[in-house]
């Protein structure tokens, strides 16, 4: 019960940001303590990130929120998403896809499994993690309507935007310490828009940082 009040209060928070009342529905649902190590639960509905071992974290809830809100996800898509994580926030894209499937990418095994269970835990069955390099993204399953990018890139790979539908977005956070989230929208050739100063995890890969 105590988790469902601070779920609540974090909801009511972030609509103080402008979030849609879309992103909000679907972070509503998805329990995010389910997604953390228990010995941060305490600190699941706060505001700002949290380690989940490996020296990876699960973004800040209103992180997974611009992003999702940027995307504009609707019902039926097929969305990939690079650094699974823990699985929070395929969670969340994948309630907003609801018929749609997400495919989510993990580099690190260990974290890759941790992310299926807890997204089983969670009832969420429309997503499929898989343990690739995905700073190549998933061309086996493309194209896709959407690409969330949950680590920073040295620059945004056209690995990526190629496997974007025509009218497809990606969002993507570029640098190594000075980091720029970007959103890509494949509309007659490439249209890039800078939204703002992020702090990420390095994407790391063949077309990211060396492992």
């Amino acid at each position: 019960m105590e988790f469902e009040k601070q779920r609540i209060w974090l909801i009511e928070e972030l609509r103080q940001h402008g979030i849609s009342k879309r992103v909000l529905d679907a972070m509503k649902s998805v329990p995010r303590h389910l997604f953390v190590p228990e010995r941060e639960q305490q600190y699941a509905y706060a505001d700002y990130p949290l380690s989940i071992g490996m020296g990876q974290t699960i973004s800040a809830p209103h992180m997974v929120a611009i992003m999702c809100d940027l995307l504009d996800i609707q019902d039926g898509m097929n969305i990939l998403e690079i650094g699974a994580g823990s699985g929070y926030h395929a969670a969340v894209m994948a309630v907003l896809a609801g018929s749609g499937h997400v495919y989510a990418v993990e580099i690190v095994e260990s974290l890759a499994s941790l992310a299926r269970e807890n997204l089983k835990k969670a009832g969420i069955a429309n997503v499929t993690v898989v343990v690739e390099d995905g700073s190549v993204g998933l061309p086996g399953s493309a194209p896709y309507d959407r690409i969330s990018v949950a680590c920073a890139a040295p620059e945004i790979p056209s690995v990526l935007t190629d496997q974007l539908k025509p009218g497809g977005k990606l969002v993507i956070p570029v640098g190594r310490i000075m980091q720029e989230l970007y959103l890509i929208t494949k509309i007659n050739g490439i249209k890039k828009e800078a939204k703002g100063g992020v702090v990420f995890v390095p994407l790391v890969g063949k077309k990211g940082y060396p492992i």
